[in-house]
């Protein structure tokens, strides 16, 4: 079993970060519209997962670079 992913699961991953970005900021929204303090924790899951959003679409290009 290979220690790093196949060269496409790289933007598989992104997109998959991506949503759940998007979803987090949804529920962030929705927890503070209903006055819950519990959206901080929305809006910190929404950092990480944007975060490894990038990592994953700059390792992508990088990746496409060595190989091109």
């Amino acid at each position: 079993m290979p220690l790093s992913p196949a060269p496409g699961s790289s933007r598989r991953l992104a997109v998959y970060t991506l949503v759940v970005c998007l979803l987090a900021v949804a529920a962030a929204v929705v927890s503070f519209v209903q006055g819950s303090f519990l959206g901080i924790v929305w809006v910190l899951l929404a950092g990480l997962s944007s975060n490894m959003t990038w990592y994953y679409i700059k390792r992508d290009k990088a990746r496409r670079s060595v190989t091109s």
